[in-house]
């Protein structure tokens, strides 16, 4: 066993200054006190992205309930944000986050800034075209993304208008996503996380203020979303012109940086592709079953994507610009050592919080979502998919966790091809589970598309933690054993412990609006005590995730 050699630093080492190996100690333990505040940062400002978003949901829930109009709205929002993960969190950010992190840690800062205006206008750009032709093209997606509209309900006309209202949020969004990877690739990671809050804002503005009062409330939500899109993009560029880095648009299609950045989009692009024909083939399945299908799912995924959002891309954020620095710098063992940390973050965190979700999925629904137009028939059906959903939550966190280690050393086409593998399951599974529950006569078919997404989210994360293994990138360190015997351990306790609340509490349906919510927080209160406190009695303390990781040698 050693201590993990790191790299001299100008920024912690100056120039001619030998570390000794305390100084090492004491490096390694400050970089990991600086990756738990920039993820706790994140995760804070994204904790108050997901209550604003579930302010939101609650308002679309309140005020418009799970039916046609919401049905149609949910289509034409995803539309444009499926595109977004080519030319934002997805493709471009997976190529270029590696990219700007090698270009600021060993380039000049006028080398960085005309990468920077070359990929801006480059990819400017090639989005106005997309835009421009998806809403020329609003007919034909509509009938691509969702045919079962095509029936005289008035929801394939209602999802077209929509949708040209909605497209153009394409264009914002994914600048807005680009100047977010230029701050965090700065480590200015609070603006990017808290941007979002500002699309909840806005919509719930629309929805609750605007739509209301107009003749079609379906165009004042897709106005919602336009309105939106140029708010996050216009909100991040002063923080930008403060690092001096605000874009001043050149096109760039033969420059080399532009280039790498397109060679590593590539197979990206590609495996983003798969993923939208996966996901078009889910709308296209749920747009054939009970209306109100499309409707349930999306409120489930909320719900699932509460502690995926507040933890798991947070961690992914923060990791991203470390590994890739590590990478640059040769750093070998502090990769490994930084992928292990993550690692064992996600086991602490995501573990009990899929537990907690599945548990209490009834009571969250009925206390977030339940009444006005959203009836305990909706909760019902909803709870089906929400459950289904959190038995993945592991899953999708680690594939936004391991991804990193990839993408950080520029190597997109292996999980490329691991997630080609896994969407192709996806797609099988959708099938063969719906067609199965409806058989069976199970009440909620579409709880099938949930569970299809878990168990290939099951499976990606699964082949991209063994390709890290086999290649040696990724070696897990000491103490995983008894790690794993302390969550499960204390998991058990905290979840017998909300089933003994639970089963002495009642009809949550019947309680007040003041009460469920009373009630919740005791639910989860007593869940967290019970876990930490197990934890805290099994010798697991926080510190130690403060430690230097150490890597045998």
């Amino acid at each position: 066993m050693g201590v993990v050699k790191i790299e001299s630093d100008p920024e912690t080492c100056p120039a001619g200054k030998v570390m000794t190996a305390s100084d090492e100690g004491q490096k390694r333990i400050n970089e990991s006190r600086s990756l738990i505040r920039h993820t706790s940062v994140v995760s804070t400002m994204t904790l108050l992205s997901r209550i604003t978003g579930l302010a939101r949901d609650i308002g679309f829930s309140r005020w418009f309930g799970a039916g046609a109009l919401m049905d149609a709205f949910f289509v034409a929002f995803k539309i444009p944000n499926l595109l977004r993960r080519f030319f934002a969190e997805g493709a471009f950010s997976a190529a270029f986050v590696p990219i700007i992190s090698e270009y600021r840690t060993t380039r000049s800062s006028e080398e960085t800034k005309e990468f920077i205006d070359r990929v801006a206008g480059t990819l400017g750009l090639i989005l106005f075209a997309i835009t421009t032709a998806g809403v020329i093209a609003a007919p034909i997606l509509i009938m691509i993304f969702a045919p079962g509209f095509l029936d005289d309900d008035g929801r394939y006309e209602l999802a077209r208008d929509m949708l040209r209202l909605t497209f153009p949020y394409l264009f914002f969004i994914s600048l807005t996503a680009l100047a977010g990877a230029i701050l965090n690739a700065y480590r200015r990671f609070a603006v990017p996380a808290f941007t979002p809050v500002l699309l909840n804002i806005v919509l719930i503005g629309f929805a609750g203020w605007i739509a209301p009062h107009m003749e079609n409330p379906g165009l004042g939500l897709a106005a919602g979303v336009f309105v939106a899109g140029l708010v996050q993009l216009l909100f991040q560029l002063p923080f930008l012109l403060r690092l001096q880095l605000l874009p001043l648009p050149r096109w760039g299609w033969g420059y080399v940086g532009v280039r790498r950045v397109l060679k590593l989009m590539a197979p990206v692009i590609f495996g983003s592709s798969v993923a939208q024909i996966n996901i078009l083939f889910d709308t296209l399945i749920a747009s054939f079953l009970a209306a109100g299908s499309i409707s349930w799912l999306y409120y489930s995924d909320r719900l699932m994507e509460f502690p995926l959002g507040v933890f798991g891309i947070a961690l992914a954020t923060v990791i991203l610009p470390t590994l890739s620095e590590q990478h640059a710098t040769a750093s070998k063992e502090a990769f490994t050592a930084t992928l292990d940390w993550a690692l064992r973050l996600v086991l602490l965190i995501a573990f009990p919080a899929a537990l907690g979700l599945i548990v209490l999925a009834e009571p969250l629904l009925i206390t977030i979502f339940y009444g006005g137009e959203f009836t305990a028939f909706d909760v019902n059906m909803a709870a089906a998919s929400l459950v289904a959903y959190a038995l993945g939550l592991v899953g999708f966190i680690l594939v936004k966790v391991l991804a990193p280690g990839y993408f950080a050393r520029q190597d997109t086409k292996t999980p490329v091809k691991i997630g080609v593998f896994s969407l192709l399951l996806n797609m099988f599974l959708n099938v063969v589970l719906v067609v199965g529950l409806l058989r069976v006569g199970f009440y909620a078919p579409h709880a099938g598309l949930a569970l299809a997404t878990t168990l290939s989210a099951l499976f990606n994360a699964t082949l991209l933690l063994r390709g890290l293994r086999k290649s040696g990138v990724y070696l897990p360190q000491p103490g995983w054993s008894r790690l794993i015997g302390q969550v499960l351990v204390a998991s058990v306790v905290m979840t017998y412990s909300i089933f003994l609340a639970l089963d002495r509490l009642g009809d949550w349906i019947q309680f007040g609006v003041f009460e469920r919510i009373s009630t919740l927080m005791v639910c989860v209160l007593i869940g967290l005590g019970m876990y930490f406190g197990t934890c805290f009695l099994l010798g697991l303390r926080v510190r130690s995730f403060q430690k230097a990781p150490t890597v045998n040698l």
